[in-house]
């Protein structure tokens, strides 16, 4: 009775492993598509309404409306159970050629970071350039070796690889992101002997969970590439998770632009780099100065006469030696009062990982270190003069 029952089932119902795990994947991939549209919506807003238009504001916008456009389009042929055979000849290269242009521009957000985070060194900018070059040029030439998976009429179009080596379609930029990841996370570890943070705070800091993240889900993609091994002619094993890979590619990249804490201009800055640019500026050219209000843990007050209209002319924080060989620096109140940097979204970044309570407590719990504050005032008296 069983069996009678599952021979009526009609194609789009009777679906074999593998492609009925397809089916799940894309639902998902759909669902993390959508998500990600939704989320991203507030900030996609605020990052268009700044002005100029630097590259990676270019390619942000564009990621975010062609990948949803892309798997809406694929959704359609893959679940339509209208969508014949004939249908799909016309339609298979759809997704390897989209899904090309994708990569494409997600990889370019890759060189344009990787070389503004390295100081548009020439060297970086080489390897990266390197890398795109020959990423564009295999996946044009691995769309030319796709075909249609042959499926019954009502299960859909899927597009499937003639060989197995066409799977260096996936190889290319999987390589370009591997690089990306190894040199974005030694530029990290190098930072450290300037500021040194904790794993966690580092990770979050430079957007390493990013490009890990993007690294990963590629090389997840290779393995079914390369390891997995079909059934048949018309087992889309291979493909289950190129859809995710090139969603979760996207949205992680989308991610890595708005990490950005400075200008987009010139694929922004290295996040250490603005703020000991900060803490130069304000320390008269000795690094290690203090940054902003945040470190500051000591407040002066001051008694004034009430006879007398007290006008606070400057705050300044003296030049002190301690007896560990601390040397701090000189503050006014303007520069204290100064804005810090801001992002392209015109929220204040601070460095959180100096905000903490212990170090808003160091320098009092620290009998090595203090902060010596002098007011300057000027006292007028009854007549205008100045006392």
């Amino acid at each position: 009775m069983a069996s009678s029952i599952i021979s009526q089932l009609p194609a789009s119902l009777d679906l074999p492993p593998h492609l009925s795990a397809h089916k799940y994947f894309l639902v998902c991939t759909l669902t993390v598509a959508a998500w990600d549209t939704l989320v991203l919506s507030p900030r996609t807003w605020r990052l268009f309404r700044t002005p100029g238009w630097p590259a990676l504001k270019i390619l942000f916008n564009f990621l975010r409306v062609f990948m949803p456009l892309e798997f809406i389009v694929v959704a359609v042929a893959f679940f339509d159970t209208k969508w014949t055979q004939e249908m799909c000849q016309k339609f298979f290269l759809f997704e390897p050629i989209c899904t090309a242009i994708l990569l494409a521009a997600a990889s370019a957000v890759h060189v344009i970071r990787i070389k503004a985070i390295y100081e548009h060194n020439r060297g970086i900018l080489g390897v990266m350039s390197a890398l795109f070059a020959v990423q564009v040029v295999v996946t044009a030439i691995c769309c030319g070796f796709y075909r249609t998976v042959p499926l019954r009429e009502g299960q859909g179009c899927i597009a499937g690889p003639k060989e197995t080596w066409v799977g260096i379609y996936w190889v290319a930029p999987t390589l370009l992101y591997t690089v990306s990841f190894a040199l974005a996370l030694m530029r990290s570890i190098d930072s450290l002997s300037a500021r040194p943070l904790s794993p966690w705070k580092l990770m979050l800091r430079d957007g390493l969970n990013l490009y890990g993240a993007i690294w990963l889900v590629n090389m997840v993609n290779m393995i079914f590439w390369f390891v997995m091994k079909p059934t048949g002619t018309n087992d889309p094993v291979k493909t289950i998770v190129t859809s995710m890979a090139a969603v979760l590619t996207t949205s992680m990249t989308l991610r890595i632009i708005l990490n950005i804490r400075s200008s987009l201009e010139h694929g922004g800055s290295f996040a250490l780099s603005g703020s000991s640019a900060h803490n130069t500026s304000r320390s008269g050219g000795t690094p290690g100065g203090i940054h902003g209000l945040s470190n500051i843990s000591g407040v002066a007050g001051a008694n004034t006469h009430p006879s007398h209209s007290v006008g606070l002319a400057s705050v300044q924080l003296r030049s002190t030696t301690t007896p560990a060989g601390n040397i701090g620096h000189t503050y006014t109140l303007d520069e204290m009062r100064t804005k810090g940097e801001s992002g392209w979204d015109g929220d204040v970044h601070e460095d959180k990982s100096s905000v903490g309570a212990e170090s808003k407590r160091g320098a009092l719990a620290n009998d090595d270190e203090g902060v010596k504050v002098t007011i300057d005032r000027e006292v007028i008296g009854a007549y205008g003069q100045r006392k």
